[in-house]
């Protein structure tokens, strides 16, 4: 730093001013960014960074607003969660810690908001994979669904010792699930249905290992059954797609069924479980002989109507008494029956047939009109307008009702020809995105059931 010299005119030479240097503020680190969470299957994978990893949607969520982390250099966060007790070891390392601005983040908090009384130290979770510690003890197959003290298989509920903290399969279901929520499975109505298979490891603590489980709630139908709510459901990563959660799914409804359950719902299942669900539901429909005659029916109607002209309109339902015979037989909710009839009405058609599948489209088009814009025609009934807006103009629209009668301040402006375009439009793009959903089961039941299909309505 220079120093003003003396007898130097002050007018001559501009004024050297002293620079002052600012530690920058601290930007933080994402969680997703320096957090990993790891399946240890055995006690040579607990603390192996090569172990199966299970890649959770978001940790970020769990750190404040942001999602970051303050305080750290180089902070790497690695937990291990056991495939035996869902006990959970974190294993914390960074090269220094200083408060830049915002703090230094307490990480235990968190880390035990996230897994709960499951986290323990290192020495404490190497002992879940010891022989002394019993977490989950069942006899019977190979690799099958059961419920708490129960092993379900084929239909029949075979008696079992089991035992598990189901408290620990709640944690890790908040770090698989988006959105999810912790549960309480010791509330009154709840259930944890497991999917385990017999361990190949001879030091493993249990005969099994955990694949998945889902939570069931029971909710009281007036004025003496119960429904069956599934509220989530989860296979774990090293596990999927080897249809363990069909086998859960399948359990369920022999539940529902030996139990008379009221019927079956699935709390905002994701677009692949439905597929699933869909998938299933419909190859038990396609032995279901009392449907038959009024599907039968409805292909023929199909075959023959001429819907092109929208001269004439025919409703793809079924009959609301075929409707309460599935619930009551198959436990088959109204709303999720409605879905299937129109995958199996799609099964019994010639997809080659031109004049079939537009008026099956027409049918469908009608519904969803009538779902979002109702019923009714003229100047009375629901109106869709598309709305201005900063997040998507595309998918952004307001629905009101119009009705004769009124103040003129009242009444609702006509729809312009534009409005009607891209009301149209848009109806359409829906459309034509059911009809993919309803074309990707059907493809799915005909490779699954087709020994079942011989029992439909070809001709």
């Amino acid at each position: 730093m220079a120093l003003k010299q003396k007898g130097t005119d002050a007018a001559a030479e501009p004024k050297k001013r002293r620079r002052v240097g600012f530690s920058g503020i601290d930007a933080g680190v994402e969680a997703n960014e320096c957090m990993k969470v790891f399946i240890a299957r055995n006690p040579d994978e607990a603390g192996s960074a090569n172990s199966t990893s299970l890649q959770p949607f978001d940790l970020n969520h769990f750190f404040g607003e942001d999602g970051k982390i303050y305080g750290y250099k180089n902070l790497k966060i690695n937990v291990w969660i056991s495939a035996i007790s869902f006990h959970a070891y974190a294993d914390i390392s960074f090269e220094e810690t200083s408060d830049g601005g915002k703090g230094i983040t307490d990480l235990k908090p968190v880390l035990q908001n996230i897994f709960g009384e499951n986290l323990v130290e290192k020495d404490e979770f190497l002992k879940t994979f010891s022989k002394e510690c019993e977490y989950l003890r069942v006899a019977g197959l190979n690799c099958f669904p059961y419920r708490y003290s129960n092993v379900v298989t084929d239909g029949n509920v075979i008696k079992h010792d089991a035992s598990i903290d189901e408290d620990s399969a709640v944690e890790i279901v908040r770090v698989e699930l988006q959105g999810s929520t912790p549960i309480d499975i010791t509330e009154h109505g709840w259930e944890m249905l497991l999917v385990v298979k017999k361990s190949a490891q001879a030091s493993s603590s249990s005969n099994f290992l955990v694949l998945g489980f889902a939570a069931v709630h029971h909710f009281y139908h007036y004025p003496e059954s119960t429904r069956l709510r599934i509220s989530q459901i989860l296979v774990l990563p090293p596990y999927q797609g080897e249809g363990h959660g069909l086998r859960l799914l399948e359990t369920i409804n022999s539940i529902s069924e030996s139990e008379n359950i009221y019927d079956v719902t699935i709390e905002d299942p994701s677009d692949y479980l439905q597929y699933i669900r869909s998938s299933i539901d419909c190859l038990r429909l396609l032995t279901f002989d009392p449907i038959k005659p009024a599907l039968c029916s409805m292909v023929s109607s199909l075959k023959d109507t001429n819907l092109s002209k929208r001269t004439s309109s025919l409703k793809m339902v079924p009959p609301s008494d075929l409707a309460e015979t599935v619930r009551q037989k198959l436990k088959i909710n109204k709303k999720q029956f409605l879905r299937c009839w129109e995958i199996l009405i799609y099964l019994n058609l010639d997809a080659e047939d031109r004049k079939s599948m537009d008026n099956f489209r027409a049918c469908i088009y009608d519904r969803i009109k009538g779902e979002i814009l109702g019923t009714s025609t003229g100047p009375n009934g629901k109106r869709l307008v598309q709305m201005p807006s900063n997040f998507d103009e595309e998918t952004c629209f307001a629905v009101y009702w119009t009705q004769d009668g009124g103040d003129a301040d009242d009444q609702t402006v006509e729809q312009q020809p534009e409005d009607l375009k891209t009301q149209e439009q848009q109806l359409n793009e829906v459309v034509d995105s059911q009809m993919e959903e309803i074309v990707e089961v059907a493809k799915n039941v005909t490779s699954r059931g087709k020994d079942k299909l011989s029992v439909s309505c070809s001709v």
